[in-house]
């Protein structure tokens, strides 16, 4: 006798949205609630375990390559399974929210791939979630083509053949989905819904359009949580009955712990592995995060003074190459985060000139491709790399045997010659408020400063500024940073927006909440995992 289906999901406190009946099938959440009643438990384990292994970072202040898994490391006959056509070049990879208009945007940029993020990017209001999912329906049906009723200007996707090939991006397995419950109450992760409403929906149709379902993975902090994505893709897998090997995910290297386990996170994921990925500000976050008690040893200085030559951060970056290299997989580089002026030609010769020496270094170096957040930077990325790989879809040839990474150059973090300034703790403040005013108001990407940012941004200025208090920093100007001097900051930041913004615009913004939430996540003592966590609970919608 077949097992009974399992209980539908409850959606509770949300509104109707148009359409979410297309998305949010009965069949459609079946699936999702199987891989609920199948895999949560599993994640609440490797999150207790997170909080196991930070504690015992905090003990010993260091970290070293795994012992039990020195035999993986030594095996050099393994491999991942061979790039399909559609990801066997990823020269230059656009990202951003899966909003109608930036789906549209970002498919005919002429990136190679186009990172559809429903993670950092995205701030999960129940609209997003759901809307996301339609517009990558509607383009993959070619019935998204719109015109903007404000602007009234058209958008229309290019012939297929043009059209960046998806990576869809779910959110790490720390944040829940509010808004669907099982039975007794639980809320099902949001890795789970965002993967599972995805897969369940275009898996089969992306496969009839000579792709399929591919998935970047954000936030992994070991291989047992890369172990944990490959049991689901299996099931997933074989409860549409699609041919095992059909899923692809490329997994973020953004934690510190990730670094020390990058060869076996490919190993756990060998037959759906793609390829790995350098994510410059969650990486920095999770340094802080993991040795924020370890004193001035691990002190960071400004965030843009961390540039991708400082020796850690060259020595996490080639150990990538290295290690994709040698197993088959891509190894993809950093984010370009600059956004065009449209009003000062200047400023764009100056970060364009930047741009294009960050990604002819990654090139150099060995990286298959690249991110940039705004198609006007796909041409200058596309171009450093078009000198490197000529012809070649990609470079996993050149396996950079010259590179000899040892664990303790992945948090030699005191090999940077730069100190904290009392400019940079102003711009983190000034940052953090900012981003996190517009991800109340539902939005995850947010141009600040000529730079887009994402909740990555907030997470490092926020551990910056709880970092430089808990080690007695003193800054350029020979003030100590101080709970009493970021409050400071903060009141004339909030006072300048007011007097820019109008008491109006003022009114009307979440002003107020965001500077209470940056300071209570900068200053408690009880330092919070994530941002998004206290966030979430303010977020409407």
């Amino acid at each position: 006798m077949s097992a009974p289906a399992p209980s539908p999901l409850a959606i509770v406190d949300a509104e109707p949205l148009p359409r979410q009946e297309e998305v949010l099938t009965d069949t459609a959440l079946a699936f999702v609630a199987e891989l609920h009643r199948r895999f949560t438990p599993r994640r609440d384990e490797l999150l207790a375990r997170r909080a196991e292994r930070r504690a015992e970072i905090a003990r010993s202040s260091t970290l070293d390559f795994l012992p039990e898994t020195a035999a993986i490391r030594a095996d050099d006959s393994w491999k991942v399974a061979p790039a399909p056509p559609a990801l066997e070049d990823r020269r230059v990879e656009i990202t951003g929210p899966t909003d109608r208009k930036i789906t549209v945007n970002a498919l005919n940029s002429g990136a190679k791939v186009w990172l559809a993020d429903f993670e950092d990017a995205s701030a999960p209001t129940w609209e997003n979630v759901v809307t996301g999912q339609l517009n990558l329906i509607d383009a993959y049906t070619r019935t998204i083509d719109f015109t903007d009723p404000g602007s009234g200007k058209s958008y229309a996707l290019r012939p297929e053949e043009e059209l960046a090939t998806v990576v869809t991006r779910p959110r790490g397995w720390h944040l829940d989905e509010r808004h669907l419950t099982d039975p007794d109450g639980t809320p099902v992760p949001g890795a789970l819904v965002d993967f599972g409403l995805y897969f369940f929906h275009n898996a089969k149709r992306l496969i009839d359009l000579g792709k399929g379902p591919y998935f970047y993975l954000p936030k992994t902090e070991s291989h047992l949580e890369a172990r944990l994505w490959n049991d689901v893709f299996v099931f997933a897998q074989d409860y549409l009955g699609i041919p095992q090997g059909t899923v692809r995910a490329t997994v973020l290297i953004e934690t510190i712990t990730a670094a020390y386990e990058m060869e076996e996170i490919l190993y756990e994921l060998r037959d759906h592995a793609s390829g790995l990925n350098a994510g410059r500000w969650d990486y920095l976050f999770s340094i802080v995060k993991n040795f924020r008690d370890g004193g001035e040893k691990f002190v960071l200085p400004d965030r843009n003074a961390v540039t991708m030559t400082a020796p850690f951060m060259r020595a996490y970056t080639e150990l990538l190459v290295r290690t994709c290299h040698k197993r088959g997989a891509h190894a993809i580089g950093g984010m370009a985060a600059f956004i065009p002026s449209r009003r000062d030609a200047e400023v764009n010769k100056v970060a364009f000139e930047k741009v294009r020496a960050d990604k002819d270094r990654e090139a150099n170096d060995g990286f298959d491709g690249s991110w940039v957040a705004h198609p006007d930077l796909v041409p200058v990325a596309m171009e450093s790399f078009d000198r490197v790989l000529g012809d070649r879809p990609n470079q996993k040839d050149r396996l950079r045997e010259d590179v000899d990474v040892k664990a303790a150059d992945l948090i030699a973090v005191d090999s940077l010659d730069a100190r904290p300034t009392y400019a940079g703790l102003v711009n983190a403040v000034q940052v953090g408020i900012r981003y996190i005013e517009a991800w109340l108001r539902g939005l995850g990407a947010v141009a600040i400063f000529n730079l887009m940012e994402d909740a990555a941004t907030a997470e490092i200025s926020r551990s910056q500024i709880w970092q430089w208090i808990n080690a007695g920093v003193v800054l350029d100007n020979g003030e100590r940073v101080t709970a009493e001097l970021a409050r400071k900051v903060a009141a004339e930041e909030l006072a300048g927006i007011r007097a820019e913004a109008g008491e109006e615009a003022f009114a009307a913004g979440n002003w107020q909440q965001a500077h209470d939430l940056l300071l209570k996540v900068a200053l408690d003592e009880d330092y919070a995992d994530f941002l998004t966590l206290p966030a979430y609970e303010q977020l409407k919608g």
